[in-house]
């Protein structure tokens, strides 16, 4: 007579099992961080772009793209690691001084970032809305600044989701990217580009060198474009962006985390660590996915904005001078071209651009204000200051296009101060312990930086010996 097989008893696994559909809870960080890269900036100097030289500078947003991927992976992959946002291991990792220089820079692309964005907003509302106030005797300027006023109160609501939850506001601006999406979908789809020298311009490299003029243009254009794409201010909120998330997974595994603590200090140590590891390597691997998915987004909108203006300006010689207001042609041509409702989807996504990208530069600069100087700043506060600088260019008169420009090549100065602490973070073991980047992120890093540094160092002598 054989021995009965004993029963076998099921394993307690030591990680919370993850649901099959429990990947889509985890998009979202990147998706918001996605915003800053087809903001009211990205408008104003693609189709400065696209106006001037077609198709040409298409092969900047591939590379910017490409940048853009490695630098939010790294944000959110030291925000994950870590449990701080970038500006927090600055402060933790280096000198006051050096904390304080790096805060001074963050601040000065923080306030571009919000003046282009809040611009925009007001801007896409105006060519909304602005025709039936002109009509009862408004002017531009008064019609202008009441669509500031009307931009405000938008994005003091969307902000006001977050007291749902961070998925409420994450979803509401998730909603805004879609739109953008399916407006340029649309126009793409009336302005049928040429597709073969499309694609010929995203892969070949080159710049205008018909003459002197025109190649100090393409580089204006394209340091601007590059500015636009690969922004500093969302590399610091993005290692804040996962910080919910990274939370809700510790309180999920906390009993496991919490089992080790019977052993001694060195043996608690690795037991922790054996315990943790995959909780961040999983999480790891979905926000990578989620960066890839919502960065090649922008980059496909990014691109769609060239289009349409290389079509709608170049292609039907409707020029337009390098110093004029872009974005307003571009609706005035829109219209007679297409008819008026590709001229509407147009304002429309410049709307939602501006509302969606204000209200994450607004959340930029919390955590940038909040991480490097150890206080705690109301958001609404921080809303109310970020206003004023936009509010006087509208009041004064100044050429809010022009305005939109130049902030998005002062971003371009500003992303090595962001970008050098974060390769430095990601590259120590004391930090990121067994994360720490492989020696191919790390070339890949600073070989980024490098580009940036070359192409500002050129727009300098440009402008230094024009």
């Amino acid at each position: 007579m054989t021995a009965l097989s004993p029963i076998p008893t099921e394993r307690k696994p030591l990680l919370p099992r993850f649901r099959r559909n429990q990947m889509w809870t985890y998009f979202g960080p990147a998706f918001v961080a996605s915003v800053a890269y087809i903001d009211p900036g990205n408008f104003a100097t693609n189709i400065l772009g696209g106006t001037q030289f077609g198709y040409r500078l298409l092969w900047v947003l591939l590379w910017s793209n490409a940048m853009a991927i490695l630098i939010q992976y790294l944000s959110a992959k030291l925000g994950i690691v870590t449990g701080l946002t970038l500006p927090q291991n600055c402060r933790k990792h280096f000198s006051r001084p050096i904390t304080i220089t790096l805060w001074a820079a963050a601040e000065v692309a923080a306030i571009a970032t919000d003046l282009a964005e809040f611009l925009g907003a007001a801007m896409g509302l105006d060519l909304l809305f602005g025709p039936f106030f002109y009509t009862h005797g408004w002017t531009p300027k008064a019609t202008l600044l009441l669509a500031a006023l009307v931009a405000t109160a938008l994005v003091f609501a969307i902000l006001a989701l977050d007291l749902a939850g961070h998925l409420w506001l994450e979803r509401g601006i998730i909603g805004l990217v879609a739109v953008i999406g399916l407006c340029y979908g649309f126009e793409v789809f009336l302005v049928h580009p040429d597709w073969h020298l499309a694609m010929l311009s995203t892969l070949i490299p080159s710049l205008d060198r018909s003459s002197p003029g025109s190649f100090h243009d393409s580089i204006y254009a394209a340091v601007g474009m590059l500015g636009a794409t690969v922004m500093p201010h969302v590399i610091y909120l993005h290692s804040a962006l996962v910080q919910p998330r990274l939370k809700e997974l510790t309180v999920a595994a906390q009993p496991a985390l919490e089992s080790v603590h019977d052993a001694t200090t060195s043996a608690q140590h690795r037991a922790y660590r054996s315990v943790k590891r995959p909780i961040l390597s999983r999480f790891l691997k979905f926000e990578l996915i989620d960066v890839f998915v919502a960065m090649n987004g922008a980059w496909l909108i990014n691109s769609a904005m060239i289009l349409m203006a290389a079509v709608a300006f170049v292609h039907t010689s409707n020029i337009v001078a390098p110093n004029s207001d872009t974005i307003r042609e571009a609706y005035k041509t829109l219209g007679p071209l297409f008819g008026p409702s590709a001229a509407i989807i147009f304002a429309v996504a410049l709307t939602a651009s501006g509302l969606s990208s204000s209200t994450v530069g607004v959340m930029a600069g919390q955590v940038i204000i909040e991480g490097f100087l150890d206080i705690k700043f109301p958001i609404f506060l921080r809303r109310l200051i970020t206003i004023v600088p936009a509010i006087v260019i509208i009041a004064i008169g100044l050429d809010p296009f022009k305005i939109l420009v130049l902030s998005q090549v002062v971003l371009s100065f500003a992303l090595p101060f962001a970008l050098i602490p974060l390769l430095i973070l990601t590259s120590r073991t004391s930090v990121m312990e067994t994360f720490a980047s492989a020696r191919r992120t790390r070339i890949a890093g600073w070989a980024v930086v490098a580009i940036i540094l070359t192409l500002n160092a050129i727009l300098l002598s440009q402008i230094a010996f024009a």
